[in-house]
């Protein structure tokens, strides 16, 4: 039997040249081919300059998901809020952060690979054929008591928060372009108002100068009336201004350059048509379980949980089983080793007190959100309720300066009053539509931020998002 195991020194070469091939085979076959991908600041640049409402893959997505435009239409906030998922960068970023976590969960789903060893040596001191000594062995680590089905635990739950984080951004990004577009509403009406009251405030002071020609008025007069006229027209200026910062805001929030927007109508029905919902309580109730961040925190504490439990799993050793063969000048020898770590010095418990600290954050990052989350929705409602109440007083006003208006028409159409008096009329007037757009602007600015803090739509129906088809009841 011993005769039919010896090997001579050329069959000893030839396991060698085998095992160095085979050797060789594996680390070829691990090799991924993954291509490479330059990125260039400049072709960045050149992209995101030509980015436009009117690109077709922009028109296929809306047509994709639902909402077409129709061509010559106006966009409303839907469309808008739809080109930011398209476009903003910010969805990219949350969309790549999915992808990351969703590849973590095939890293830590991964056995470990078995190792290979190979030590030939030579005994230059020995002149028999057979002076080679050829060692192999192959290393299996076993990973026990659930530690891969923790990691993979821990990396699917991180793999969940990222695609509430998707939500999450989708809401905040449709949140800038509903506020953006707010904002860009009331400018221009404001600017329409503002132009008004700075062309009768012209025409007022032209008529006070006159009479001061005639001695009908006096130069105090006409100073008050100049210096009325003066801030009329810097308001003016300032309310085109306004405009412009209003559209490069909008632009931005949508993800593209300002002059995406030129020729471009845009539809405010959904602004100035709104109201809050009433139900409010069982919404509120709905924003602080399932709104997409909340759902992140809790994914992320389940993800503390698993890497706890991997941490008290790891108190237990690893085993280590190392077959062998070993072809030792003409003899062939065949080993097993089997190696652990020996909990003596430590039980793995310095990891195992992080883990739990970062259990008890997660809880307590969870119950702080949801605090902030009460604390806004409060804040929102009470904004809403003293803006409306604003609102209605300046509705009430407005009433009885037109009321005054229509009156004072009558009167100078009988000869009754003077024109200068028709047009402080107007200015007064003039004046409390402005205040009045402003109170609305702020009641609309506190609906925006109780859809904030909701995730709920008030302004239009619910958006889809590109990484998650999470519906918010």
């Amino acid at each position: 039997m011993m005769g039919t195991v010896r090997m001579q020194l050329g069959t000893g070469q030839a396991r060698e040249r085998a095992n160095a091939a085979l050797l060789l085979a594996l680390l070829l076959a691990g090799c991924a081919s993954v291509p490479s991908r330059p990125i260039s600041p400049e072709a960045n640049v050149a992209g995101l300059d030509m980015r436009s409402l009117n690109d077709p893959r922009l028109a296929a997505f809306l047509a994709a998901a639902g909402d077409p435009v129709v061509p010559n239409s106006a966009w409303d906030l839907e469309h808008l809020a739809l080109a930011a998922v398209y476009f903003h960068p910010d969805l990219e970023v949350a969309d790549a952060r999915l992808a990351v976590a969703r590849a973590a969960i095939r890293t830590a789903a991964q056995r470990p690979n078995p190792s290979f060893n190979l030590t030939p040596q030579f005994n230059a001191t020995n002149a028999n054929p057979s002076a080679w000594t050829i060692g192999t062995a192959i290393n299996l680590l076993l990973e026990l008591f659930g530690k891969r089905e923790a990691r993979t635990g821990e990396a699917k739950a991180l793999a969940e928060a990222a695609r509430f984080d998707v939500d999450s951004a989708s809401w905040q990004v449709r949140g800038r372009v509903r506020a953006a577009m707010l904002v860009l509403w009331g400018a221009e009406r404001r600017a329409t108002l503002v132009a008004q009251r700075r062309d009768l405030q012209v025409e007022l002071t032209g008529f006070v100068e006159r009479r001061v020609a005639v001695g009908e008025a006096s130069a105090l007069d006409l100073g008050r009336e100049r210096a009325t006229r003066d801030a009329a027209v810097l308001a003016a200026a300032d309310a085109a201004r306004d405009i412009a910062d209003a559209r490069v805001s909008l632009a931005t929030a949508i993800g593209i350059p300002v002059r995406a927007l030129d020729g471009i109508r845009l539809d405010y029905a959904a602004i100035s048509d709104t109201a809050a919902p009433t139900n409010l309580p069982g919404l509120r109730r709905t924003a602080l379980t399932t709104r997409g961040d909340v759902q992140a925190s809790l994914a992320r504490y389940a993800a503390a949980e698993a890497a706890l439990k991997l941490q008290l799993a790891n108190r237990f050793p690893n085993i280590a089983i190392g077959p062998g063969y070993q072809y030792d000048q003409g003899d062939n020898k065949f080993a097993l080793s089997i190696q652990a770590d020996l909990p003596i010095f430590n039980a793995n418990g310095g990891p195992i007190g992080e883990a739990e600290a970062r259990r008890r954050e997660a809880a307590a990052t969870l119950t702080a959100l949801q605090a902030q989350i009460i604390g806004d929705i409060d804040r929102a409602m009470a904004a809403y309720r003293t803006a409306s109440d604003s609102l209605d007083a300046a509705n009430a006003l407005a009433g009885q300066q037109a009321d005054r208006k229509a009156r004072n028409a009558r009167v100078f159409r009988a000869g009754a009053i003077e024109h200068v008096t028709l047009l402080t009329g107007e200015i007064e007037y003039a004046a409390g539509q402005d205040a009045r757009l402003q109170a609305l602007t702020a009641q609309r600015t506190a609906l925006g931020q109780l859809e904030d803090a909701l995730h709920v739509p008030i302004f239009t129906p619910a958006l889809p998002t590109s990484a998650t088809d999470r519906t918010v009841p």
